[in-house]
């Protein structure tokens, strides 16, 4: 009788822990789904453009070009730099537009 109890015990005592885990996990993930979500919508408010995922995959193509270009500038790569960073310029200019 005395080892029933312990072991009824010990099960919900594991149970309630893995419980309290699988909560705070939910929390943390729903959390950084939220925060992602706003992030993106901001993002995209702030520069006027939709919240597609084509859009915002122009936007990294195009910050990627930017960077590219900055780069190059700082390899004395003259023309190279002024190449990547009008093509950056305009892909993200057209997506603004």
């Amino acid at each position: 009788m005395q080892t029933e109890g312990f072991f009824n015990w010990l099960g919900e005592s594991i149970g309630e822990a893995l419980r309290a885990l699988v909560d705070l996990l939910s929390s943390f993930f729903a959390g950084i789904g939220v925060a992602v979500y706003e992030f993106i919508e901001g993002l995209s408010g702030s520069l006027g453009v939709n919240t597609s995922l084509f859009n915002m995959i122009v936007l990294i193509i195009g910050l990627l070009l930017l960077v590219k270009g900055i780069r190059s500038f700082l390899q004395r790569a003259i023309i190279g730099g002024v190449i990547w960073t009008l093509a950056g310029l305009f892909l993200l200019s057209w997506l603004m537009a």
